[in-house]
């Protein structure tokens, strides 16, 4: 397994009390495989990726129990020199605001040159060649023009496309994309998940694809992990989801979804709120919001719990969730 993730547990100390926002995560992922990782903002998928790369503050974050096992060996108990050595080389991360995670007062040459020049020794002008050839390899026009430019001259697509270049500079065993489609627009979306998509497959990388848009992940993802409130509530192969989930909250994100069957119609939306981390309610902690809640979610935490070979859920009545198909 290339990447393993057992019983995570992250919490932020902060004036008002201390934030669980990562509550027992496990999840693994394999080269070649797509993990999309979904869920409402705040959910803690940003948080269990951030803690996965090791480039979270702490303080106030701090990991407070669980492991995570990258090619065999428990990150955790790295030093930080070693950790180090494995970011970029090992594991890369695309961040989603690509304008504020690129350095504006240096060109994209020097930004991708840079991960050649520090982990490879390169020489700066070796450097520079290999900076245009990852431009060209992302598709950015006119590559060996544009190297010297600065990431405010590139549009939303292009800068994404970079950022895609700068995780797969050193050729890494595994990618983290946290919400790499967000503000572009639907054609440019598609082809940013294309080429994500592409790579995957020419590099064999694992990919774990982090977002809360199940529209995204329908074509290039294996499995799916939906989180709430710092939890998986479901894990599954991603056409067992779209099929039938197992548990209201997936149902909801997908219900979300707009349709060109529904033109005219109002769009579903889960009602109320996600909870405050600094306060999640007792029981299931999506029962405020669910629409099958009885007396024991209010009370009893359910377990991520097999249904079958190949699926988890979370939810007391996940039976019910399944077999409902007319929600």
């Amino acid at each position: 397994m290339l990447l393993e993730v057992r019983e995570l547990q992250v919490e932020f100390r902060t004036r008002d009390g201390v934030a669980h926002a990562v509550n027992g995560v496990s999840y693994a992922v394999d080269a070649g495989e797509t993990l999309a990782v979904l869920g409402e903002s705040g959910s803690g998928k940003s948080v269990t990726a951030q803690a996965v790369m090791g480039i979270f503050d702490m303080p106030p974050g701090r990991i407070t129990g669980g492991q995570i096992f990258f090619q065999g060996r428990d990150l955790l108990k790295l030093r930080e020199e070693e950790r180090r050595r494995i970011r970029g080389a090992g594991m890369a991360m695309i961040f989603q605001d690509a304008l504020s995670a690129l350095n504006p007062v240096l060109s994209v040459g020097d930004q991708l040159g840079e991960m050649f020049v520090v982990h490879r020794g390169m020489s700066k002008k070796d450097a520079r060649a290999r900076a245009v050839e990852l431009m060209e390899r992302v598709r950015i026009p006119a590559a060996a023009q544009r190297v010297r430019d600065y990431p405010h001259q590139f549009s939303g697509g292009m800068r994404q496309r970079i950022m895609i270049a700068m995780a797969l500079a050193l050729e890494p065993a595994l990618v983290i994309a946290d919400e790499p489609t967000t503000a572009l627009d639907v054609t440019v979306q598609a082809q940013v998940m294309d080429l994500l998509a592409e790579l995957q497959r020419e590099y064999r990388m694992g990919l774990i694809l982090i977002t809360h848009d199940l529209g995204v992940v329908a074509d290039v993802a294996d499995r799916i992990a939906v989180m709430y409130a710092g939890k998986i509530v479901e894990s599954a192969p991603v056409r067992d989801i779209y099929k039938a989930p197992a548990h209201p909250y997936t149902r909801g994100l997908l219900d979300s979804i707009p349709r060109l069957d529904q033109k005219g119609q109002e769009l579903y939306a889960i009602k109320g709120l996600p909870p405050n981390l600094l306060d999640i309610p007792p029981g299931c902690s999506f029962h405020p919001r669910c629409p099958m809640a009885q007396d024991v979610c209010r009370t009893d935490e359910p377990a991520l719990q097999e249904v079958s070979d190949v699926r988890g859920s979370a939810c007391h009545f996940w039976r019910e969730c399944l077999h409902d198909r007319d929600h």
